[in-house]
C-alpha cells in the first residue's frame, strides 16, 4: 500500500484512538498542557528580570526605565501565571482564589529577594574560590535553583497543583539540583557545585546551612496504604537545624531524623538516626593500597 494512501484511510482511526487513550488518563479541560509547561519557564525567567533588575535587562542606567520595565515583567507573568493556576486548581475554586494567589506571591518579592541575597552572601562567605557576588550570581548553579525554590515554595504552600513542580523541575534541569517545592528552607543557604543534590518535599532546613555535591536528603522506604501505594502526606525528610554542614555523598533519611545545629556531617556518611547538636560526623579513615612503580 502506498503510504499517502495509507495516511488517509488509517490515520483518522490512529487519531481517535489516541484521542480516547488520552481521555482515560488525562483531562482535556483542566490541563495546561506542554504548552503551559513552556510558559512556566518564561515567567521563571520574567520574574528573575524582576528580581534582578540591573542584571537581566539591556537598561541598567535609567532609574525610571528600570520601574517600567520591573513592572511590566511583573504584570505580564502575573497574568500568565493567573491564567495557568486557574486551569490546574480544584473546580471548586474560583478565579478569585487564583488571583489572589499570585497577589500574595507578588506582594512577597521583595522579602524573596533579600533573602536571595543572603544565599548569594552565603556562598561568598563559603566559598574561597569565589572573588565577587557577581560571580556567584552569574555562574553558581546553587543561587538558580534557590531562586527558583523560593518562589515555587510560595505556590506550593498556597496549595497551587502541580506549578511548583515544573518549577522545581526545571531548575532541576537547569542546575542538576533537585528541591521538591515543599522544602522548607531558612536564610543564607548554600550548595557548593550543586550537581546531584536532591531534598525532599518534607525537609526542613534552618539557617546558614552549607551542602556539597551529591548530598541526598531523603526518604526511608515509604509506610504503603491497604492497597499497597505510598501513604502521601506524612512527614518524610530530615529536619537539618541551624548552622550544620554536610559534605560530599553523605545520604540522611528519615521524617524522624534531626541534624543538631552546629554539627559537621562527613563525606559518604549515611544516617538514619538523628545526631545532637555540636556532632562531628565521620566515617573511619580508609586505608588504600598504594604500590610504587610496577
Amino acid at each position: 500500500m502506498k503510504l499517502n494512501d495509507w495516511l488517509n484511510n488509517e490515520i483518522p482511526n490512529i487519531a481517535k484512538s489516541l484521542e480516547d487513550v488520552h481521555k482515560n488518563y488525562f483531562s482535556i479541560d483542566k490541563t495546561i498542557g506542554f504548552e503551559g509547561q513552556q510558559k512556566i519557564y518564561q515567567i521563571l525567567e520574567n520574574f528573575r528580570s524582576a528580581l534582578f533588575p540591573c542584571l537581566c535587562d539591556k537598561y541598567t542606567n535609567e532609574d525610571e526605565r528600570i520601574n517600567i520595565n520591573i513592572g511590566n515583567k511583573l504584570r505580564t507573568s502575573a497574568l500568565d501565571l493567573r491564567f495557568l493556576i486557574e486551569k490546574v486548581l480544584p473546580k471548586d475554586q474560583s478565579l478569585e482564589e487564583a488571583d489572589q494567589i499570585v497577589i500574595d506571591l507578588i506582594n512577597k518579592f521583595p522579602t524573596i529577594r533579600k533573602t536571595i541575597q543572603t544565599d548569594i552572601q552565603a556562598a561568598y562567605n563559603g566559598d574561597p574560590a569565589t572573588t565577587s557576588t557577581d560571580e556567584i550570581l552569574f555562574s553558581y548553579p546553587s543561587i538558580q535553583a534557590i531562586t527558583i525554590h523560593r518562589i515555587a515554595h510560595e505556590l506550593y504552600n498556597s496549595n497551587v497543583p502541580i506549578i511548583p513542580r515544573i518549577m522545581a523541575e526545571y531548575a532541576h534541569q537547569l542546575t542538576g539540583i533537585d528541591i521538591h517545592p515543599g522544602a522548607s528552607i531558612g536564610e543564607y543557604f548554600f550548595i557548593d557545585h550543586g550537581t546531584g543534590v536532591v531534598i525532599g518535599e518534607t525537609c526542613t532546613i534552618g539557617k546558614n546551612v552549607k551542602i556539597y555535591q551529591g548530598v541526598t536528603l531523603g526518604a526511608k522506604s515509604f509506610p504503603l496504604d491497604e492497597h499497597g501505594n505510598p501513604i502521601k502526606g506524612i512527614k518524610r525528610h530530615p529536619n537539618i537545624e541551624d548552622n550544620v554542614v554536610i559534605y560530599a555523598g553523605a545520604t540522611i533519611l528519615g521524617g524522624d531524623t534531626t541534624i543538631g545545629h552546629d554539627s559537621t556531617i562527613g563525606g559518604n556518611i549515611w544516617l538514619t538516626q538523628s545526631v545532637p547538636p555540636n556532632s562531628r560526623v565521620y566515617n573511619s579513615q580508609p586505608l588504600p593500597n598504594i604500590k610504587n612503580g610496577v
